[in-house]
């Protein structure tokens, strides 16, 4: 038997296929990244973009078409809004949150599937939690030898007005401490090399659990415990914080330790202060170039990457113009820029999305070239040095070559490496920069 998992979205979701995976092998299926040879299939949905859930219809659709022909058995989990999920109930065989996750093997049996596998629960022997936690203690199928997610929060409490997560994902709940702390130095001891903690939020971690639990920098101190105790080397990164709670603190403990890497993800999504207040963001512009100027102090080799949204309900020219002033003064590494969209179930899809396609092309025009202009003054100060690489894979367009990131999360394309070297760090000059990625040989 054969089982295919799609997985749209987030880091997040990815972490959450890789446990569901582990269930599901753990019944005697073999994966599969071919739908059509698949006898159970589903789907880890996003509700952050329509283009998204769009994508769920037009699979499951697909899929129900298979039906005539073949067995298939069909599911459907990940961050899900309440109407699509009533919808979704119709369409797929099983529907659930990732909290039911340890109940998959029976919800599959009621589906008509039954192995000899099929009666064993995954937390069998285990203290059970929080039932809104439980599925955190399903040990993950990784996808990668050498790079790996760690979840240690899920939810989140903030309620922008253009996102829908609060609503698929609920309310934040942080991981135990000990358990995060327990599954990375799982990862540090099998060779990881590359270790992303995860959360909607993560700086917020431990504060709907205050006194109970940790804070984020002691969360991000004790990891870097574990590398200071370890042979093995290896980098952790976290994505994403919020400005409104990332404290001095949190920069001090990255800049404590070697193996936390020197990399910041800070999305600002506007540089305009009513606009900021629109989304519900409640931090100020000040604020927010206050956290940047203690990046730059106290990691003043680390990245500096962030999001931001166009054409956002009643943005005007000149509010816009706020935020093209911002990407200038900080001249960030890396800006993922989208163009603003409503989302049913957010509370901005019930304003006017007042500013024309046209427009909202035009402002993530500019501010791209922007980000080409800053990205490529900091590639270019690279070249001739050398820094540490991990290589990840087999260049696409160049024969010979391997693709790789530095510790700051930067692409680069490595030439002369052979594949045996995937999954290693390497020393690395760089020859060469454009405007959003290096290109280096090994030093030998």
């Amino acid at each position: 038997m054969k089982c295919c998992i799609v997985t749209l979205g987030c880091q997040m979701n990815q972490s959450d296929s890789e446990r569901i995976r582990s269930v599901i092998e753990g019944m005697g299926y073999a994966m599969t990244k071919n739908e059509e040879e698949a006898d159970l299939i589903g789907v880890v949905a996003c509700s952050v973009r329509q283009k998204a859930i769009d994508k769920v219809y037009a699979k499951i659709h697909r899929w129900n078409r298979w039906k005539n022909d073949r067995p298939l058995i069909t599911f459907v989990s990940g961050c899900i809004l309440p109407a699509d999920e009533r919808k979704f109930l119709k369409l797929f065989d099983l529907v659930f949150r990732m909290n039911e996750l340890p109940e998959l093997p029976s919800m599959l049996q009621q589906c008509g599937i039954a192995t000899e596998y099929s009666l064993r629960h995954p937390l069998e022997g285990m203290e059970r939690q929080d039932e809104r936690t439980d599925f955190w203690l399903v040990d993950p199928a990784y996808s990668s030898a050498f790079e790996a997610y760690v979840p240690i929060q899920n939810g989140c409490d903030k309620f922008c007005t253009y996102c829908a997560v609060p609503y698929t994902r609920g309310r934040e709940v942080s991981r135990a401490s000990a358990d995060i702390l327990a599954e990375v130095q799982r990862l540090v001891d099998r060779g990881v090399k590359s270790i992303t903690l995860l959360g909607q939020n993560v700086n917020s971690y431990g504060l709907d659990k205050k006194g109970k639990e940790i804070s984020f920098a002691e969360l991000l101190c004790r990891v870097g415990e574990i590398g200071n105790a370890s042979d093995k080397d290896f980098w952790v990164y976290f994505t994403s914080p919020h400005p409104r709670d990332m404290t001095r603190d949190v920069i001090e403990a990255v800049a404590g330790y070697d193996c936390l890497a020197k990399q910041i993800h800070l999305p600002i999504q506007s540089g305009d202060e009513e606009v900021l207040r629109r989304m519900n963001r409640n931090h100020s512009m000040e604020a927010y170039l206050k956290i940047v100027s203690d990046i730059r102090e106290l990691l003043p080799t680390a990245t500096l990457f962030t999001d931001i949204i166009v054409g956002f309900s009643g943005e005007t020219e000149a509010q816009f113009a706020h935020t093209a002033a911002l990407m200038e003064k900080v001249e960030f590494n890396m800006a993922y820029i989208a163009k603003y969209s409503p989302r049913a179930g957010a509370r901005s899809a019930k304003w006017e999305d007042d500013v024309s396609p046209q427009e909202k092309s035009e402002r993530l025009a500019r501010l791209s070239e922007i980000l080409k202009r800053t990205s490529l003054a900091h590639n270019q100060a690279m070249v001739g040095k050398a820094f540490r690489v991990l290589l990840d894979g087999k260049d696409r367009r160049m024969e010979g070559a391997l693709t790789g990131r530095t510790e700051g999360k930067l692409p680069i394309r490595v030439l002369d490496a052979s594949e045996e070297l995937i999954g290693t760090f390497q020393e690395v000059e760089v020859t060469s920069a454009a405007e959003l990625s290096l290109t280096g040989r090994l030093v030998k």
